[in-house]
């Protein structure tokens, strides 16, 4: 097979065939002019190529992470989908590693499995696509890391 072109995007330049969901990885490091950190971590639920998250799923993970998450961990920049739909990014300030960011993110991804109630922001004055919201899928592959990770860890290779 011909070597496959690279990317300016890093996940464009990951072997999907060769990484075991689910897991956290370091997806990139950016040093600013001024030195300042930006860390980016691809947070993987769900085999690329084999499964992938309905949207509802993954709107209502992300609106129960993206604002709980910073309970745990200071200088989160972003909590995002991937368009795939298997997984999310995390961006934050600093020099964090991989095993930082699966720790603090376990408590937050069981207040998901946990999670009764209203959305945190899921109505139309706060959200673009508020009725987009599953909390059932969204607790089965929350549960679905958290075992993974427990499991195997957070490594992408395994």
């Amino acid at each position: 097979m011909a070597e496959l072109k690279k990317y300016n995007v890093d996940s464009f330049n990951l072997d999907h065939t060769k990484v075991t969901a689910p897991f956290v990885r370091l997806a990139a490091k950016k040093t600013g002019e001024k030195g300042d950190i930006v860390t980016k971590f691809d947070i993987r639920i769900t085999q690329p190529n084999k499964e992938f998250m309905p949207t509802g799923a993954i709107h209502t993970i992300e609106h129960i992470v993206a604002e709980y998450i910073r309970d745990e961990i200071e200088g989160v920049i972003d909590f995002s989908p991937m368009g795939c739909r298997t997984g999310f990014y995390f961006t934050v300030w600093g020099d964090r590693d991989e095993g930082f960011i699966a720790e603090h993110l376990l408590p937050v991804f069981q207040k998901v499995v946990d999670w009764e109630g209203d959305i945190p922001a899921a109505n139309e004055i706060q959200c673009g696509n508020y009725r987009d919201m599953d909390l059932e899928n969204a607790k089965k592959y929350a549960a679905q890391w958290i075992k993974g990770i427990k499991e195997k860890g957070y490594n992408c290779y395994k």
